[in-house]
């Protein structure tokens, strides 16, 4: 089949571990035998990270280093030719020639909208299959069903054929949709993930504290990790001499924020201060903080990061945690990948995915320490189930042969005529 994969490489070219979430969709299939481009039409502006030479141009007037990181991406895969941009400022696309890109979309048989990151997919209606990817399950159908704010989004997800999600075990939990959300997970190209290098003895993950703000749904907040986190402040000095590393940036949406950090741990915040960071305070709780962008900003980088790493411990966002939808991170697959044991919030993916070897749960702060000290009694045993984890549930072969298969079935459970895979020119 020609299949259209869409995303926010270009978006974010400092983020490594983003690149490969999208990455991992467009090389599986290609993996599996088909002709797969890459689109980016999510409608947002590249932003700056200083503000610019004001300090307050947020917007980047030039997406060059867009382009260019995009462009790197596509050709180290052999992709040079199969991938387009488009740029809101200029509303000018960059990548594929004009012709070349209508005769793909005209051609396509199905296209992926990973994350609901393509803006206007109304437009492209003329693909036989729309497929809406999930990857923030419990927000995503609490935008739905809230009746004010979220019109755009809920028009947006409504164009869609067949809706997916990360969140597994959605069926189930406390969100009410009108949608049919089939199970998916992140594909993990296995090729590309390596378990024999060794690693410098420090568990890590890569985070943010705040990705947007709260949203409540019949008088609860689903809130993100800094909620969550606030408990397990005192990790370090439970696990020593073990060592967990965050890379997280040091600037906060306090106007996101629905909890500090407890009193102990708050010494030197300033609230309403977006220059103070938690980061700060929690470097003198004990923590190793590093920048993310220095040390996983690119693909490589973030792949070095990963596989330097002895392991995974990270918290998860307090809706995925509230509502335990069966959420696993994309970022967690690659960890497995490469042979890193998981230790993780649980969200209920337990009821999909094996846990206590390889792959460990948490809900307290004993546990978690527990789950550390489980995994550093034998952690040969536990890296060994890691890779077989990675192996048997997120292999990409297997992830997106369900997928595709799943995305030709009508909600009603009727099979559709799928395209016979041809050659094209």
């Amino acid at each position: 089949m020609r299949v259209i994969v869409t995303g926010l490489i270009a978006q974010h070219p400092w983020l490594g571990g983003l690149a490969w979430h999208y990455l991992q969709y467009v090389l599986g299939l290609q993996n599996l035998g088909h002709d797969v481009y890459y689109v980016e039409d999510s409608g947002e502006w590249p932003y700056t990270l200083d503000g610019g030479a004001s300090g307050h141009d947020w917007n980047a007037l030039d997406c060059s280093t867009n382009i260019q990181y995009l462009k790197s991406a596509m050709e180290r895969f052999g992709l040079g030719d199969r991938w387009a941009y488009r740029f809101p400022r200029e509303r000018r696309w960059y990548g594929m020639a004009g012709p070349r890109r209508r005769e793909v979309l005209r051609s396509a048989d199905l296209l992926l909208n990973v994350s609901g990151t393509l803006r206007r997919p109304e437009e492209y209606r003329q693909i036989p299959r729309l497929v809406y990817i999930d990857s923030d399950p419990i927000f995503t159908q609490v935008k739905l069903a809230l009746r004010r704010g979220h019109l755009g989004f809920q028009k947006r997800v409504a164009v869609h054929d067949v809706h997916f999600s990360f969140g597994e075990t959605l069926a189930y939990g406390e969100v009410e949709s009108s949608y049919r959300w089939r199970p998916t997970r992140q594909p993990i190209v296995l090729s590309q993930w390596s378990s024999k290098r060794r690693h410098r003895g420090v568990y890590s993950t890569v985070m943010s504290w705040t990705s947007y703000e709260p949203l409540t749904w019949r008088g609860k907040v689903y809130a993100q990790k800094d909620r969550e986190f606030r408990q397990f402040v005192d990790l370090p000095t439970r696990i020593a001499p073990a060592k967990v590393e965050l890379a997280v940036n040091r600037i906060d949406h306090i106007e996101w924020q629905t909890a500090g950090l407890p009193p102990a741990a708050s010494d030197g915040m300033a609230a309403g201060n977006v220059k103070t960071s938690i980061a700060d305070t929690l470097v003198r709780r004990g923590w190793t903080i590093v920048d993310p962008m220095s040390v996983c900003g690119s693909l490589n980088q973030y792949r070095d990061y990963i596989e330097s790493s002895k392991g995974e411990w990270s918290v998860a966002k307090n809706g995925y945690v509230q509502g335990r939808p069966g959420w696993f991170s994309e970022r967690s697959a690659c960890y497995l990948a490469a042979g890193r044991p998981v230790i993780v919030q649980d969200t209920g993916f337990d009821a999909v995915l094996p846990v206590g070897e390889g792959l460990l749960t948490f809900s307290t702060l004993d546990e978690a320490a527990a789950a550390i000290d489980r995994v550093e009694s034998d952690y040969q045993r536990h890296s060994r189930a890691a890779n077989d984890l990675a192996a048997e549930y997120f292999d990409a072969d297997k992830v997106l042969g369900r997928l595709l298969d799943e995305a030709f079935v009508s909600d009603s459970g009727q099979r559709l005529q799928s395209p016979e895979r041809e050659t094209r020119p």
